[in-house]
């Protein structure tokens, strides 16, 4: 077939001139995934990926992530404590191509296992941190996107105006989400250089270190806040604030409102599903969606539950809020 491991490793003696292959392995499931992939061995015993995207979305996505991690040096990576993959060739196939990048050695990151293994969050708040204190002149220097704190809010807006829109979300979420768009004080703050795209399966662990962190296709210079977000997905209060802890002691953004805004990007993932079953018109995803913000209105609701403003928030003038909601497009469903 196209995409065994065997026609991969020949296909990569192409992508890397001079590439002798001893050895070669599929790489995750042959069946699923948005990629055919195989791992590598050469003659040297260094181990290699081949990528070739099975659709048109994951060439965009494999393309955008080629160019963010050429756009990563051996300079900026000596910043990172924690391996990037590298660049080694490409080659045609089809309508596509197929990626080279070497490996990177690791397993997903648990976040289920961050409360019984405080090394592990701390460690990942340290990792974190040392992608935002990377030097931002790198990702202008290579045409990569820099938002303003406008911008972040503006999009922020966008997402909750549409998913308002729809009629299917609870009044209690609309109006703690609508209170921290108009907190001023919760979206001052300094872009710094993001990875963008973070979850469970780009960050890979071995034993309580972070060996490698993958999908540098959003890397740009935007909120931190967005980096940490996903983290919550571990529901552990505990594990949070091990982590931000980690973040904060490793030089992360000196910003007191990261974790207010980590947790409405959090909260609005529920909107951007609600709007994905939309678009596709899923009935099953439209009504997960829905469940999903029910049960977050329980947890708001929760003596324990954390606000998403600032504790001496500046409020925007009303009709400056209205304007902003006004800019963006409003989408019935």
């Amino acid at each position: 077939m196209a995409g065994s491991h065997f026609t991969l490793a020949a296909l990569a003696t192409t992508a890397v001139p001079g590439l002798v292959v001893t050895g070669t392995r599929t790489l995750g499931s042959a069946q699923a995934g948005d990629y055919d992939s195989a791992v590598l061995r050469d003659a040297e015993g260094e181990q290699l990926v081949i990528r070739r995207p099975r659709s048109q979305r994951a060439e965009g996505r494999q393309s955008a992530d080629l160019v963010a991690i050429r756009a990563l040096s051996t300079g900026i990576r000596t910043r990172l404590p924690f391996a990037v993959p590298e660049y080694r060739g490409q080659a045609p196939i089809g309508q596509t191509r197929a990626i080279v990048t070497t490996y990177v050695d690791g397993t997903h990151v648990d976040l289920g296992a961050l409360v019984e293994r405080p090394d592990l969050a701390t460690a990942l708040g340290g990792a974190i941190a040392a992608v935002h204190a990377l030097p931002t002149s790198f990702v202008t220097d290579a045409g990569l996107p820099s938002l303003t704190p406008f911008e972040i809010l503006r999009s922020a807006v966008s997402v909750m105006d549409r998913a308002v829109a729809t009629g299917l979300v609870p009044a209690a979420l609309t109006e703690r989400w609508e209170g921290a768009a108009r907190d001023q004080q919760l979206w001052q703050f300094t872009p710094t250089v993001v990875h963008g795209g973070l979850a469970a399966d780009r960050v890979l662990v071995v034993g309580d270190h972070v060996s490698g962190v993958l999908g540098w296709g959003e890397l740009r210079l935007g909120d931190p806040a967005r980096d940490l977000a996903w983290v919550l997905s571990a529901r552990n209060a505990s594990a949070f604030e091990t982590v931000m802890h980690a973040y904060t002691a490793g030089g992360g953004a000196r910003d007191r409102q990261v974790p207010q805004r980590a947790r409405l990007y959090h909260e609005l993932e529920t909107a951007q599903w609600l709007l994905h079953g939309v678009q596709v018109k899923s009935t099953e995803v439209v009504d997960d969606a829905v469940a999903m913000m029910h049960r977050l209105v329980d947890v708001v609701h929760s003596p324990l539950a954390q606000p998403l403003q600032a504790a001496s928030p500046e409020t925007m003038e009303i009709t400056e809020v209205e304007q902003l909601l006004s800019s963006t497009e409003r989408r019935h469903a």
